[in-house]
């Protein structure tokens, strides 16, 4: 079937082959299974499947050994016996090695082609999952992003953001009496939180150049999708970071892409390995964004596949919309393992030659209990299932293959180079030195004009009004009108001379020193 991927078949209780449309492929599905009974190989064949039927993919490599994919398996790998009996077995008589095109991806640009956002794309909500922010801090942080948009400031990285908090922070009493309270504690916090993400290396993934959603939608010359496998083994050591970075895909190409309907096959296929990490812990507002995106994206040729170890990982409105399934065996060793258990057997279509419940426990490594969508999008009979083996190489590559295979990527060169352009944070340092200079200016003008006038200029500082001209006495300064103004009121205030100097260097300077 050229409109298909053929996953497997030859399992007890059924011998016809198993397919997994490509007309419904967007509709989702679910590899699940316990550690070491083969989820990963079969995460491996879908995408070769994908790639083969010119659809281009994104998956995470959690262990490393999904870069396999950019090597051909060979006849001297210790498993070639296996593979081919197994071939044989289920009916795969056109089984051949091959290589798929691959891309690599890495936020710390070690591994692959480096992977950026800006902070403005990120946005608050996923920002605040990322440094588990409380929802006092949240409320704040969305408070900063609104001073921002208004204020004209880009938040493009980490230190446009610290810049950002530390003004806030300064104008916290103007800034509450407009959107709420802004207490100090709570910028405290979030900014702390900022210094925890950089030790994580989270300030890597922010700057610019941004990636382009259209990098990862591309074909090779022929006519295979491009396989973008984002190294994850760095990133799982911070679960947060990880989970937060596939959705933030995941919600950018939802955000960007147009409606299609349904589609002959998927503009693209998304992998979401270990994705219990997605949901643990997760605000409720979070779970209903992913649920709202698992909804509709579908309608723009998007299809999602969910990768855990249990079906209960997955919020029951999310699951419900995971059509073709791959189930791998699970361990009852719990009352609470025999009740997901049974959970599981029972979302799949009976078949009258087995039970669920009892082939989900039994299947072995490489065997899996399936049940892919048919015709008008009904869900297929389960059925017990041997899984292909893969045509490109099983496990890990060598760092000369990886290097090889950046080099030759057709968008060597594009991300590597990191551009840090005018934004919030030397927006605002200007302003506050503009204000140092305009505080000097005002005090060598007090000191040339003599005694009383000093005397006056002293007590204008202290009562915030503003000199005029020839005038014997202060005239009442208008009430400040933005939040602009209120900086610069306040620093003109404060700094004078060179000990001003120094106190902007402390602001805005100091803390961002040494980057």
């Amino acid at each position: 079937m050229d409109s298909a991927i053929f996953v497997g078949g030859g399992g007890p209780g059924h011998a016809e082959p198993q397919w997994l449309r490509l007309d419904y492929a967007n509709r989702h599905g679910l590899v699940a299974g316990a550690t070491g009974t083969g989820k990963t190989v079969t995460l491996q064949i879908l995408a070769e499947g994908f790639s083969a039927g010119g659809v281009p993919v994104v998956l995470a490599d959690v262990k490393g050994d999904l870069a396999g994919l950019s090597q051909s398996g060979s006849a001297e790998a210790p498993l070639h016996g296996a593979f081919m009996e197994r071939a044989g077995r289920i009916g795969f008589d056109d089984y051949t090695y091959d290589r798929f095109p691959v891309l690599f991806w890495d936020v710390f640009g070690a591994q692959g082609h480096p992977v950026r956002t800006t902070v403005a794309e990120m946005g608050p909500l996923l920002l605040s999952r990322l440094m588990e922010l409380s929802e006092a801090q949240e409320g704040v942080l969305n408070i900063a992003f609104r001073v921002a948009d208004e204020q004209g400031l880009a938040l493009l990285d980490l230190k446009d953001l610290q810049a950002l908090l530390t003004f806030v922070g300064e104008e916290r009493k103007a800034l509450s009496l407009r959107y709420g309270n802004v207490s100090t504690a709570s910028v405290g916090a979030i900014q702390r939180r900022l210094l925890v993400l950089e030790t994580q290396g989270g300030a890597a993934m922010f700057g610019e150049p941004a990636l382009e959603l259209g990098d990862l939608m591309t074909l090779d010359e022929a006519g295979r999708g491009r396989i973008s496998i984002l190294a994850a083994d760095r990133l799982m050591a911070a679960p947060r970071l990880y989970a937060t970075v596939l959705l933030w895909l995941l919600s950018e190409l939802f955000e960007e892409l147009p409606e299609v309907g349904d589609p002959e096959k998927p503009r693209l296929v998304f992998f979401f390995d270990e994705a219990h990490l997605l949901f643990d812990g997760a605000p409720r507002a979070l779970i209903e964004k992913v649920e709202q995106v698992a909804r509709l994206i579908r309608s723009k040729g998007v299809g999602v596949y969910f990768v855990s170890q249990n079906p209960d990982d997955i919020p029951e409105d999310v699951l419900g919309q995971l059509g073709n399934r791959v189930q791998h065996a699970l361990r009852a060793f719990t009352a609470r393992d025999r009740r997901a258990l049974r959970m599981a057997a029972d979302t799949y279509r009976e078949n009258p030659a087995f039970d669920t419940a009892t082939a989900i426990r039994e299947v072995g490594v490489g065997e899996a209990v399936t049940s892919f969508l048919e015709r008008k999008g009904a869900p297929g009979m389960v059925q017990r299932t041997l899984i292909r083996p893969p045509s490109s190489r099983l496990g890990t590559i060598t760092d000369a293959e990886r290097a090889a295979a950046i080099a030759a990527s057709p968008l060597a060169g594009k991300y590597e180079a990191a551009v840090d352009r005018t934004s919030a944070y030397e927006a605002l340092t200007a302003r506050a030195e503009e204000a140092a200079r305009e505080a000097e200016a005002a005090e060598a003008a007090a000191e040339e004009a003599g005694p009383e006038t000093r005397e006056y200029t002293a007590a204008r500082r202290y009562t915030g009004s503003r000199v005029g001209r020839s005038t014997a006495r202060p005239v009442r300064r208008d009430p400040i009108d933005t939040v602009g103004e209120a900086l610069g009121h306040a620093l003109v205030q404060e700094l004078k001379g060179t000990t001003g100097r120094r106190l902007v260097r402390g602001l805005f300077g100091g803390l961002f020193r040494g980057r």
